[in-house]
């Protein structure tokens, strides 16, 4: 589904570049006519106007984010309003709480996860759905590993279920998802978040 017209308005949307789907978020975020720009320091995080964190995993995510000093700076400008989305591992490190864990990492949306939810990578698995918020017709979901939200806090709003777990919400300007539609053809959700960091900017 790549016929989303490119719209006016340049954003610049840094993408996390430590492990995961990095080039397939490269790849969405052209096509829709924006600049992708690639964030492994913290200098980097000066200049765009939205943040993606893609999957990998989020133990070895976060340590690189504590030796490079990445983690305070990207608390302190989600903090600030940076409009910021995580997808699967991403969404783990977004979370206040882990079930089972006392790890926590940036520590900025109320919401308690539980990792590897879905089992292994072999019951890894895909789905479709309508989700009201983003699009009126169904958007392909890809579960890789995947975590789920098991609680969320009174200011995040739940944007999809599926069997009754959540794998889609959203806090202000903070969008996290269980699934990784970079790994579609569809661009309907990276869209979604381009308007979200427009609204910010404007």
């Amino acid at each position: 589904m790549r016929n989303i017209p490119k719209e006016a308005g340049n954003m610049k949307i840094g993408v996390l570049a430590i492990q995961g789907g990095v080039a397939e978020h490269k790849h969405h975020i052209e096509d829709l006519g924006h600049t992708f720009v690639e964030v492994k320091k913290k200098e980097e995080l000066e200049h765009i106007d939205g943040l993606i964190m893609p999957g990998g995993e989020s133990t070895a995510i976060g340590k690189i984010l504590e030796i490079t000093g990445m983690m305070l700076t990207i608390r302190n400008k989600i903090l600030g309003g940076l409009p910021v989305w995580g997808t699967c591992a991403g969404l783990i490190l977004l979370a206040k709480k882990i079930e089972n864990e006392d790890k926590k990492f940036l520590r900025v949306m109320d919401i308690t996860v539980i990792r590897n939810a879905y089992g292994s990578q072999i019951d890894s698995f895909t789905s479709s759905g309508v989700i009201k918020e983003v699009s009126k017709m169904p958007i392909p979901f890809v579960f890789i590993r995947a975590p789920y939200i098991t609680s969320v806090g009174e200011n995040v709003r739940v944007l999809h279920k599926i069997d009754g777990n959540i794998v889609a919400a959203r806090q202000g300007d903070i969008l996290a998802t269980s699934f990784h539609p970079e790994l579609t053809e569809n661009l309907t959700f990276h869209q979604y978040f381009i308007n979200i960091c427009r609204k910010t900017k404007q």
